[in-house]
Parts: structure tokens; sequence; C-alpha cells
């Protein structure tokens, strides 16, 4: 097992602000862990100011590279994944969007916010999940090592059927961060869809595991992003070479991954899902099999939690790969 440090924030000189107290003892109607067993925390809305973080975040400079592919059919989704990034990802932050895709010319003319850019990168389409996906991971790896780590301090890659309703800050920002699966929140390891092949590289036995991470949205530092990625492309391609198919290639590696390399902090399934769902019908024009799109939000816990269990018994939610 990889062992990482904790990244804390430098110690640094905030202006005066007003802000609520925070709250040593406070009652709370679930009973909701805010750190992992290896004390990283679990960010839950709620749980940060995030004034104070903004502050420290700003002072220090930094700058956030967002990763997305767009190809094929999926360049649909792109305008709409723009549109709410620039409304609700890291506002007032430097923000690059780094934009794979097969049709630049599709890219919707936009003008960012001071500050932000939009970086179009060549990338080839592929219409089988799994190469789609090892593409993915080698293309961020490559980059990170390349170009990433030149001009950004953090990575988060995102799935592009992702759409920002709700802030999502300098909160989210460590070493290494991945978000906890909706669907999978709360179950018991022997429960989970990790890969149970044994001669897989992702395999994980029915007697480990700590949650089960969505491949939808994860990230960090550049430097561990490229260990992530370069890490998940090798694996997919070891199983390739032996004929070994993984049914969950977006999810299995990276929680294979995170499973030795404690992610430094986790992001609650508030990030990852809605509060109403969209309906289905308005975009079933977009992608031949209908496809709608995955939400990332911070709605209060407990309302999240009755319309997922309500609408997860009605067998209504569902979280999609990109590809």
């Amino acid at each position: 097992m990889t062992v990482r440090e904790m990244d804390y924030l430098k110690i640094v000189n905030v202006s005066r602000m007003l802000y609520y107290q925070s709250k040593l003892i406070m009652p709370r109607s679930e009973n909701i862990a805010i750190q992992t067993p290896w004390l990283a925390p679990i960010v839950w809305d709620g749980t940060f100011q995030i004034e104070i973080l903004n502050q420290q975040f700003r002072l220090q400079n930094v700058s956030i590279g967002l990763v997305v592919f767009a190809t094929g059919e999926y360049v649909a989704f792109l305008e709409v994944f723009l549109q709410t990034a620039e409304t609700y990802f890291m506002e007032g932050h430097r923000v690059k969007y780094y934009v794979f895709t097969d049709q630049p010319d599709s890219v919707p003319l936009m003008k960012p916010h001071e500050g932000r850019q939009i970086v179009i990168l060549e990338a080839q389409g592929s219409g089988h999940q799994q190469d789609a996906y090892d593409y993915r991971m080698k293309m961020i790896s490559l980059f990170s090592k390349r170009r990433f780590a030149k001009e950004v301090d953090y990575l988060v890659c995102a799935h592009v059927n992702i759409i920002f309703c709700h802030s999502v800050g300098v909160e989210i920002l460590s070493s290494l961060f991945g978000t906890l699966h909706p669907l999978f929140f709360g179950f018991p390891r022997e429960s989970l869809v990790y890969e149970r092949q044994p001669q897989s590289q992702a395999y994980i036995s029915g007697e480990e595991g700590d949650f089960y991470y969505s491949g939808a949205f994860f990230g960090g530092k550049v430097l561990e992003v490229f260990r992530l990625t370069k890490f998940c492309y090798q694996a997919a391609m070891l199983d390739k070479a032996q004929y070994i198919h993984v049914e969950w290639p977006d999810e299995s590696y990276l929680n294979k991954y995170l499973l030795y390399n404690k992610p430094t902090k986790v992001l609650s399934p508030e990030y990852m899902w809605s509060k109403q769902l969209l309906d289905r019908r308005s975009f079933q024009e977009m992608l031949k099999h209908g496809d709608i799109l995955v939400r990332v939000s911070k709605y209060p816990w407990t309302n999240a939690k009755q319309d997922f269990q309500r609408d997860f018994k009605r067998g209504q939610w569902q979280e999609l790969s990109v590809f």
C-alpha cells in the first residue's frame, strides 16, 4: 500500500471575514461519517466554510484543470457541460478546460470568464467502451506528464454527461480525491460491484474494500492523477492482452488503485446525485439510446437521500459512462 502525506493547506494570513461559527456539537438526523479510517475528510455540504477555503487557495494562486472527453455523439453534451461549469465550477479561481474531442469544429463558441480558458485537444473517437476507456486513461496520463504539470496545479477529471447544478469549489481539492458512488453508498463490501475475477488486474476480493468510487468525477494534484491514470491504463492493457473482459472498466481499475493508494479526500455522494431527475425524453434526440445526463450537485443530505431512495426503488436512477 502506498502511503500519501495528507494534503493539509499551507498556513496563510486571511483577511477579516464574518461567517457562522463552526459547531463542535451538532445533532444530526443521520448517522454519517465525515472522516475515513485513514483520517481523510469526507466532504459533505455544511462541513466546511467555503469563504475561508477560497481565501486560502487564492492566496496560493492555484490553477485547476478540468479534463473532459467529448467524442462522437457525446459532443452533444459538451455545451451544457461547459455552460454549467462556468456558473458553478471553481467560482473565482483560475481554470483551464481541457476538451479532448474528435470534432473541434463542434466545440461551442463561448467566452469563458476572466482567468479561464478553453483548450481544445485532438482525440480519436471509439465506439467500444473498453477501447474508449483505455484511450482516455492513456491520454490523461500522457498529457499530465507532458503538458498539464506545466500549466495547472490540480486536475479534475469529469464525464461529459454531467451538469453542474450547485457550487463545486475548492473544497474538493486535495492530493488525491475520489467520489462516493450514490448507487452503492453504504453497501457492505461484499455487495459492491468490484471486479471479482482473480486473474484480472482490477481484482478485489470479498474481504477487501473501503468504498465504491464513481469513475465520473475524480482528481487531485497533477502528479497523483498521472499515477492513477497510468496504473488504470497499464492494468487495462494487461487484462486485454490476456483476453480478460472487465464489466465496469470505468470504475474497476479506479477502485483497485484507490484501495491501495488511499485518497486524501473523499467526496460524498452529494456530488453525484440530484434532487430531481432530468426528464429523460428531452435528451432522447441527442443520443440514439436516450441516455440522460448525470448531475453533480450538493443538495442537503436528508432531502437528497429521500429522493435517491425513492427513485432507486422505482428504477429511475442511472449513472452512465462517457462512452
